[in-house]
């Protein structure tokens, strides 16, 4: 019940903000569906929420309401309703990122936004978890304090144009190496923080988790940026690789075409419903890791139609499966 009441009195709030001649009574209670009785109750509890809800006209029945967004001046100039409340949900996303190096003064930042609120708005505001929420997916451990003093130094390291000299764990390699690179971004993805940055050595641009990181030394030696990364660096990626993309065909069986369907995958997918209720998708994305994982995850379901050196790698994979879980004779 409290539930729909926030809902309900959202709604509202935003309506009035949004129509700059204000909105009737009437209005309010045909938008949400109930009676002006119960739009005059949620009226009163936004002002004594704090929101400078107030009405302008004569008559009780055709007075508009409207919104002061004076509350919000002591923020900054301009920021609505709307933006307060964003920028208040935002921060259990940012509570999910772990050892990015700029956590500390966003939440500084968030607390500055909340002691400009009175407590009767910060108590409406804190409800609408209740409505939406953030949930982290997958991501790094809960960053150490090494962790977080890495990544400060990488962010003041790409600020400053520093070349870096690092002890990195490379998973292809399976051991410690060491690496000079000029670092170029960091990028928030898939639930981690990364490092791309140009290697001299190997004469191209590589990816770096930042959580692998073992020594870090910024160095005083500082480069030019002689290279552009591109905007979205992942683009062509299911995942966070960089790698060349290729035509990807793949079917999925009926009973998961809806929820295939459902969603943006990759930006370049096409789909083709099938008459016997299976779903076709193409793609044009980089044969990696991330594109083998994303389609064992939909196991039996799912079959790749091309190319044919991904639907070996799959077809090896499941045989490796079954073998694990195949009791020794």
């Amino acid at each position: 019940m409290r539930n729909a009441e926030v809902i309900r009195q959202w709604q509202i709030l935003r309506e009035i903000e949004t129509r700059r001649t204000g909105v009737t009574i009437h209005e309010l209670a045909d938008m949400v569906s109930v009676s002006t009785r119960t739009i005059r109750r949620d009226l009163q509890a936004l002002q004594e929420a704090g929101f400078a809800v107030y009405d302008e006209g004569d008559e009780n029945e055709t007075k508009r309401w409207r919104l002061d967004g004076a509350p919000f001046r002591a923020v900054q100039d301009g920021l609505s309703v709307s933006d307060v409340a964003a920028l208040y949900l935002s921060r259990t996303v940012v509570e999910g990122i772990s050892g990015w190096p700029l956590a500390d003064e966003l939440r500084a930042a968030f607390e500055k936004i909340e002691r400009a609120l009175n407590p009767r708005m910060r108590e409406f505001l804190a409800t609408l978890p209740q409505v939406i929420s953030a949930e982290a997916g997958p991501r790094v451990s809960a960053g150490s304090l090494q962790q977080v003093d890495t990544t400060r130094r990488l962010f003041e390291a790409v600020r400053d144009r520093r070349v870096i000299a690092m002890a990195y764990f490379s998973a292809a390699a399976n051991s410690l190496k060491n690496y000079t690179v000029q670092p170029y971004r960091l990028a928030l993805a898939q639930g981690g923080l990364y490092l791309m940055a140009w290697v001299p050595a190997y004469d191209e641009f590589r990816t770096f988790a930042t959580e692998r990181i073992e020594r870090l030394s910024v160095t005083d030696e500082t480069f030019k940026r002689t290279r552009e990364l591109p905007a979205r660096l992942f683009a062509t990626s299911m995942g966070v690789f960089t790698g060349e993309p290729e035509p990807v065909a793949i079917e999925f069986a009926p009973r998961v075409a809806m929820i295939v369907r459902s969603r943006v995958w990759h930006d370049s997918q096409t789909l083709t419903d099938q008459p016997d209720g299976s779903l076709r998708m193409t793609l044009l994305v980089s044969n990696d890791w991330a594109l083998r994982s994303w389609l064992l995850g939909f196991g039996a379901a799912v079959k790749v139609v091309a190319p044919a050196s991904l639907a070996e790698a799959i077809a090896d994979e499941c045989r490796a499966t079954v073998t694990q879980y195949t009791p020794a004779s």
